[in-house]
């Protein structure tokens, strides 16, 4: 692409340089090839204006900037170098990539799902759906990155827009139509997914988490319903809104200029109801103005009949019929690190989830008492809280661990810069307040082992915190470590 052209097509105050080609767009200094433009941008971590002279040295072609020093030194100095000024570099990033890459987002229909919880296995369910009826996708999430039927792991919950973006296109060359995002409350609020065409979007629910990025539930929620907003084109075309959430509630009462198709199991037009959960199974009847219908899945659990609802109405507003979404729910696979059950010769129920917020802890163990009421057994939790996150939720989860388990095993999670003992004195009081049994031992593998252990026939254990993730952050670096795995190994010797 033309360097003007590309200018031409970017929201930039200034623009300067001949008219070179340009091959790609990077925001990395370490990733910029020949012909490459950088988008150097501020961020919270660094600063790319710092990398500029590396970039250039790498064999940038362009620079986009946004600052006005940076701008001002690449024409005094470097002469040969196109450069434009914008003023904000992450939307420029956008802008950029879209441009460069032939604007495959305007290629694909995209959904797009937020929330605290649920937005993982809505994301996986919804893009089962649409593969059901012979659609090919792309989804982006937490765990994993699909591009057709290609699997890759994905290193974050929403990438930058460059990346989005090359994903995107790489879609649109295996054939894609659909494209299924999970968006975070941070890549809303720092605009990593800016310029997208969003045609349906879901609300799952809001419950506390990322304080200590947000500050406030206000700013959390208002990060969230930006995606309802519009990223830079319109607003969605759709808005499905879980109507039983309170947040919810007052997201769809809101000045929303999308369709709203409000879901939940007390209310909304499209419900719940004769709800019927056991382990490995969900039924309930699918209330819709279109009509009613049997629904089955293999998924476990109260929190995932709201998953299913919220899939489901975005498969209605993609196109699907109703007996097209009830095939697509009843083939939905097992997500990992979602409700896990660790394959066991025991008759002890081991299950691994992702669940790190006060509230996903309570929505798991109630889950858990459910099921282990059928053979009178107990319900043992094994969790712990991250490091350099919000602080004032471990109390509030170790409340919820005691209040719902029989027994605790409180552990290491994700203990990042902190110490691990003074995060597990923090939960520890949440804990001592229900009265409830626990054990403290801080080596996460070690607890696992006391957890398992504990169990008696008819026993469920819970492993709550790290789900999918195969890694544990320390002080001191990252080193492998997979719950299921380790809890399988105890549960063979075991056997």
């Amino acid at each position: 692409m033309n360097w003007q052209t590309l200018c031409a097509g970017v929201t930039t105050v200034e623009c300067d340089g001949a008219p070179v080609e340009i091959a790609g767009v990077e925001y990395d200094s370490r990733r910029v090839g020949r012909g490459d433009v950088f988008v150097a941008m501020r961020g919270g971590a660094t600063d790319g204006n710092l990398y500029l002279d590396k970039a250039i040295a790498q064999g940038a072609a362009a620079v986009v900037t946004d600052s006005r020093e940076a701008y001002a030194r690449l024409r005094r100095e470097h002469g040969g170098v196109a450069v434009a000024l914008v003023e904000r570099g992450r939307r420029a990033l956008a802008e950029v990539s879209a441009a460069v890459m032939g604007h495959p987002e305007r290629r694909l229909a995209l959904s797009a799902v937020t929330g605290t919880n649920g937005k993982t296995t809505t994301a996986f369910l919804l893009e089962s759906m649409l593969r059901s009826v012979g659609r090919t996708c792309v989804l982006i999430g937490t765990i994993e990155t699909h591009v057709g039927s290609e699997v890759r792991e994905s290193a974050h919950t929403t990438p930058e827009s460059r990346d989005v973006l090359e994903i995107f296109a790489e879609g649109v060359r295996v054939g894609a139509t659909e494209a299924v995002m999970e968006m975070s409350s941070h890549a809303l609020e720092q605009e990593r997914v800016w310029g997208l065409p969003v045609d349906v979007a879901m609300f799952t629910n809001l419950t506390q988490d990322h304080l200590d990025y947000h500050g406030t539930m206000e700013r959390y929620f208002a990060a969230k319903a930006r995606l309802f907003a519009g990223v830079g084109p319109a607003p969605p075309r759709v808005a499905v809104i879980n109507d039983d959430d309170g947040w919810g509630e007052r997201l769809a009462h809101s000045s929303l200029q999308s369709e709203i198709m409000r879901y939940g199991m007390e209310g909304g037009e499209y419900r719940a109801e004769d709800v019927v959960l056991r382990a490995g199974e969900t039924r309930f009847s699918f209330k819709t103005p279109k009509g009613d219908v049997a629904m089955r899945s293999p998924l476990t659990g109260r929190v995932n009949v709201y998953n299913l609802l919220a899939a489901s109405c975005a498969a209605l507003a993609r196109g699907l019929t109703l007996e097209e979404v009830v095939a697509g729910a009843a083939a939905g696979a097992q997500v990992p690190g979602r409700f896990e059950v660790v394959p066991s010769r025991n008759d002890v129920t081991v299950v691994v989830d992702y669940a790190h917020t006060d509230d996903a802890l309570r929505n798991l163990i109630a889950l858990a008492r459910e099921l282990a009421k059928e053979h009178g057994g107990r319900v043992i939790t094994l969790f712990g809280c991250g490091g350099d996150r919000d602080r004032t939720k471990r109390p509030k989860m170790g409340r919820a661990a005691g209040e719902g388990s029989d027994l605790v095993v409180l552990t290491s999670d994700n203990p990042r810069s902190e110490e691990p003992m003074a995060i597990i004195e923090e939960a520890l009081v949440g804990v001592k307040e229900t009265g409830t049994a626990c054990v403290v031992e801080e080596d996460r593998a070690g607890a696992i082992a006391i957890a398992i252990r504990s169990a008696q026939a008819g026993d469920i254990v819970l492993l709550a915190g790290k789900g999918h993730e195969k890694v544990q952050i320390l002080k001191d670096g990252t080193v492998p470590f997979d719950d299921v795995a380790v809890a399988a190994g105890v549960l063979r010797e075991l056997a």
